[in-house]
């Protein structure tokens, strides 16, 4: 037998030479990786500022507070504009407190069984279901009502914000619980035991380490979600959303238009001034959601620092 294999010296420099190519593929699969993301970014930064030159001279403060009209220069984004605040503050009042709810339960209070992991694995399943199913479901049970053997189980409330929200309401809160079942996760389990330990009941646990020490991640879950609500269109068209209204809304119970339904109403109209309307609405749209995911960043920095 050659003293090469006897010191193992072949085996060696075999586990080298596999050691370095995964090292080759590491490197190579993080360029790869790298050069996709950039590819993204760029076709981003390019069709924002082709947006933003289009419809930047559109902007003023008339645009922002006139109605819709037939003609380009005089139609503007006030309906739609508090249509989408009036569906976005119900969506994320209904949203988010049962998400929440629902990923504490699940997490902390729920046995541990067959059941609850079929719920978690329709949770999941739910969260790839593509929204114009949930404008279906929307339209079925909220617009037209709901009634099994004759008895009402969900009254009718026709095209309105309620009808609405409660849909979009339906399509975010799979990926809000997911997201939060994942942050509560997150928390130390020491925190936990040493809460319970001294003392303090399960409640008390949940309520004053568990959920704070979640908050970072539920709000990171909470931004995607409504980011995602608040640039439905499809939904909103299946439920009877309106992409004319020449009123202000006052209730949860009118007709409304969103900002998506009014930019996607407009680029369907052959006039070029109707597609600069679209241009400087999809400015506005984009100001807006970006101001809700700072003001969600700024609660999950709060948590976090506390924490």
């Amino acid at each position: 037998m050659s003293a090469a294999s006897e010191t193992g010296t072949p085996f060696t420099l075999k586990a080298t030479g596999h050691v370095a190519r995964r090292q080759r593929l590491s490197r190579m699969s993080r360029w790869v990786l790298f050069s996709a993301t950039m590819l993204a970014v760029f076709v981003l930064v390019y069709l924002m500022q082709d947006v933003v030159r289009l419809g930047w001279e559109r902007l003023s403060w008339d645009f922002l507070t006139s109605y819709p009209s037939r003609r380009p220069l005089d139609a503007g984004l006030r309906s739609s504009l508090l249509g989408w605040l009036w569906l976005m503050g119900a969506v994320i009042v209904m949203a988010v407190p049962l998400a929440i709810g629902s990923a504490l339960f699940i997490e902390e209070f729920a046995p541990r069984n067959w059941f609850t992991e079929l719920v978690r694995l329709n949770i999941s399943n739910l969260a790839g279901v593509p929204s114009i199913i949930y404008g279906i479901l929307g339209l079925a049970v909220f617009v037209r009502g709901f009634d099994l053997w004759g008895i009402t189980l969900f009254p009718s409330l026709g095209p309105t914000i309620l009808a609405g929200a409660l849909t979009l309401t339906l399509m975010i809160l799979p990926m809000t619980i997911i997201a939060s079942v994942e942050a509560i996760r997150q928390v130390p389990p020491s925190i936990r035991d040493g809460s319970l330990a001294l003392g303090a009941t399960q409640w008390q646990t949940v309520w004053h380490h568990i959920l704070p020490g979640a908050i970072p991640g539920i709000m990171t879950g909470v931004i995607l979600a409504i980011a995602r609500a608040a640039g439905e269109t499809a939904a909103l068209i299946m439920i009877g959303a309106f992409a004319f209204i020449a009123f202000d809304n006052t209730s949860l119970m009118q007709s409304f238009t969103t900002v998506p339904i009014q930019i996607y109403n407009w680029t369907t109209l052959p006039q070029e001034g109707f597609r600069v309307n679209a241009a400087a609405g999809i400015i506005v749209l984009m100001t807006l959601v970006v101001g809700l995911n700072l003001i969600a960043v700024v609660i999950r920095e709060k948590f976090r620092r506390s924490w």
